[in-house]
């Protein structure tokens, strides 16, 4: 009896968990579910005071519409630019700042790390007006190397710490171990490494590209219209005669596909440099 009860225990135990969790599912996806609801339904519908929660109709007016209100590949072709920049950099940076940290001793570590957490917490919103004058200063003001630069200073931190954590949990001994059969530093580095960091680097790559994909502030505040980047395109839909909230969710579905391709192709590497990355420190 008193086995049947913990069976019987375990089940309640793990239904409630897992309806909790279609719970959380369900708030997290809801947003997305409407996003696209709207960006199929017609245009008259996405302003209805009473709307339905199911589609009333499918249409491509929408993302015709959003192609055709302004410039679109040009902002979406910026944004790659800055983005695939912004992985590029920072993970080259991030690796060898992280190697630094890891296996050699140096003063001042401690405060190096510490330093690098500190500036995670630093509100983005408070550096606007110091970020713009240094940009100015700088003449990057208004162009995509500045906005690149602005970018990393915001992704090379959580690049640097999880790569930290990542090679940590790699053991000196391999790389001792190449040395002894002849390779360089930098050799054991490359050919034992390096391939090891492979899920961590995939992790942080994402993290990078979807911030700086999905970046809005900065881009609007340091970059004209001309330069826009993807993110800020989506306000040429509001005018002063009003939103066009359905070409707008047309326009926000398509600037989503890159992001959720992506994490599709990498989601499984992702999640393991993440958990990997966060065993030790």
């Amino acid at each position: 009896m008193s086995g049947m009860s913990t069976v019987s225990a375990r089940g309640r135990t793990r239904l409630g968990w897992n309806l909790l969790g279609l719970l959380v599912f369900a708030a997290a996806g809801f947003p997305v579910y409407w996003m696209l609801n709207t960006a199929i339904k017609p245009a008259k519908d996405a302003i209805d005071p009473d709307p339905s929660l199911l589609p009333t109709g499918f249409t491509f007016a929408n993302f015709r519409r959003a192609l055709h209100i302004a410039d679109f590949w040009g902002p979406v072709g910026r944004s790659l630019t800055v983005s695939l920049a912004v992985v590029a950099i920072g993970v080259v940076v991030g690796m060898l700042a992280a190697l630094a940290i890891s296996r050699f001793a140096f003063r001042g570590r401690k405060v190096v790390i510490v330093g690098i957490l500190a500036v995670q917490m630093v509100p983005l919103v408070a550096m606007i007006i110091p970020v713009f004058l240094l940009l100015n200063d700088l003449d990057q003001y208004d162009k995509l190397s500045g906005l690149i630069i602005t970018y990393l200073t915001f992704i090379l931190p959580f690049t640097v710490w999880t790569l930290r954590g990542f090679i940590v949990n790699i053991p000196k001994e391999l790389e001792e171990a190449a040395m002894v059969d002849g390779c360089s530093r930098a050799g054991a580095f490359v050919r034992v490494v390096f391939p090891l960091l492979a899920p961590g680097m995939v992790a942080t790559s994402v993290y990078g590209f979807i911030q700086a994909w999905n970046e809005y502030l900065y881009a609007l505040m340091l970059l004209s219209q001309k330069n826009q980047t993807a993110t800020v395109w989506l306000g040429n839909f509001t005018t002063k005669h009003g939103t066009e909230y359905a070409p707008m969710m047309a326009g926000a579905t398509l600037l989503a596909v890159p992001i959720v391709a992506l994490f599709l192709l990498v989601q499984r590497k992702m999640a393991a440099g993440l958990t990997a990355g966060a065993v030790k420190g």
